[in-house]
């Protein structure tokens, strides 16, 4: 009990009251006491500090009210997932639905940093703090929400299960053991990630339409390695490996994966293009019209955050090359970050950039293990609770499907057959997104505001 009250104390001297709805509310105040904790734990690849964050949040889950035996901490390495049940009555005769999101972070340098990262702060309008939005934002409104019900009373007529992964930003092992390995998760009829989606809000604060993830792209990463006997530097020679690999790296900028969509994906430009407007707005209402408008499809292809939406996409990012400044390179090696649509074989794109670069001493080696995922197709029931939620703050909002270009825990509990959907309850602006990077931060107002998101989606679920 001290030290709950010595948080709160702090909590009190650090955070002014502001003039947002329900910010003195008690589930407020426990959403913003866990948020402040969490976000002041550095759970970074490397520190071991993930099985910290997991029980302390476990010691809130217990102080609620929840069994000591609906609570699981499971260790992997240094890092480790949190199961949490909250018992249903089961008078729906449904299965459970899961609710993921993941406890570690990106790293973040201080120097680097305007602000400490590992201490949450604010100004008039932001929060400040690696994971402000990725992904302690979802952890905190999860858990909040959970506790919340708990202290009502409420009793869903199914079980609802967090399980909260601990390495997403790195291997995902926690992920695969919680959609793989755990049968009382498998048994789940859906899940419902806190990691992506979310409403779109313009510059001057208008709702723009509210995103649900329903697909991810697969990620896959090629290293590519050119080999040479090399030699002397003073005797240079046309065969070069350097030169072979660079030669290879300009054919894969030069190459254009083929235009490829579903009808979530023209829906997403359909709606975003009546939104947008203009030549951009254009482009995207002629694609989904008809993918095969190069003209359109061109157009998008120039734009980093549509290009995702319309085809496969590989990029080099890392090079490695020589060993020594005086002698010739005996090898060259370039890493390429593919990130696949949805149908889309990792062989097959191995096959597309291996004709397009037309050199068979060019070798593939395919790092890790590539997750493909299928797209989760939209089903009433959630779709309709989302609505609720989300018209209870935007009315007149549009809500629309999206396949993501990043990776999120999702793409494994698809893969083992568990529908999933992402929703954010945070509004805000895109430019706004600092996720693993400098100075990453939340609006004040978008915290405050997504406060009830998912108590809403929940009681729409599993409500009487």
């Amino acid at each position: 009990m001290k030290k709950l009250l010595g948080i709160f104390v702090l909590l009190s001297a650090t955070f002014s009251v502001l003039s947002v709805p329900n910010a003195d509310s008690n589930h407020a105040k426990k959403a913003l006491e866990i948020y402040q904790t969490i976000i002041e734990i550095p759970t970074v690849a490397g520190r071991g500090n993930v099985p910290k964050m997991a029980k302390y949040l476990a010691s809130e889950f217990t102080a609620a009210g929840f069994a000591a035996k609906d609570i699981q901490i499971i260790p992997k390495g240094e890092t480790a997932s949190l199961i949490v049940r909250y018992r249903g009555d089961g008078s729906s005769g449904k299965k459970p639905i899961l609710l993921i999101g993941h406890m570690d972070v990106v790293e973040a340098l201080a120097k680097d940093w305007e602000r400490p990262p590992f201490k949450l702060t604010q100004d008039d309008n932001y929060f400040y703090g690696r994971g402000t939005i990725d992904n302690k934002y979802g952890i905190t409104m999860l858990s909040a929400t959970f506790i919340r019900l708990k202290n009502e009373g409420f009793i869903p007529n199914r079980d609802l299960i967090i399980a909260f992964s601990g390495d997403e930003e790195t291997g995902m092992t926690t992920t695969q053991m919680l959609a793989n390995d755990m049968p009382e998760l498998a048994e789940a009829e859906f899940a419902l990630n806190s990691d992506a989606g979310g409403g779109d809000l313009s510059a001057d604060g208008k709702p723009v339409a509210y995103l649900v993830q329903a697909a991810e792209k697969t990620y896959a990463t090629f290293e590519l390695t050119i080999r040479n006997a090399g030699g002397h530097s003073s005797r240079p020679k046309m065969d070069n490996a350097i030169y072979d690999l660079a030669d290879a790296i300009t054919k894969i900028q030069g190459y254009h994966f083929p235009v490829q969509y579903s009808e979530m994906t023209r829906d997403f430009f359909r709606i975003s293009g009546q939104k947008l407007g203009g030549e951009l707005g254009q482009a995207m209402m002629q694609f989904a019209n008809n993918p095969n408008n190069k003209a359109a499809s061109d157009r998008l292809e120039i734009e980093p955050s549509y290009v995702g939406s319309t085809r496969t996409t590989c990029v080099p990012t890392m090079l490695k090359a020589g060993h020594a400044e005086n002698a010739l390179p005996q090898s060259a090696m370039v890493t390429v970050n593919c990130r696949i649509f949805p149908g889309t074989t990792v062989a097959q794109v191995q096959k597309q950039l291996k004709q397009a670069i037309n050199n068979d001493a060019v070798e593939f080696v395919v790092t890790g293990s590539p997750v493909e995922s299928p797209i989760s197709e939209p089903r009433a029931d959630v779709m309709a609770a989302i609505s609720k939620a989300v018209h209870s703050r935007y009315p007149k909002v549009d809500i629309v499907v999206y396949m993501e270009s990043g990776g999120t825990d999702g793409m494994h509990f698809r893969k083992a057959g568990i529908p999933t959907w992402a929703m954010s309850s945070a509004f805000m602006n895109p430019d706004d997104m600092f996720a693993h990077g400098l100075n990453e931060r939340l609006p004040i107002k978008a915290f405050y505001g997504g406060l009830d998101h998912w108590t809403i989606i929940l009681k729409a679920l599993t409500g009487k």
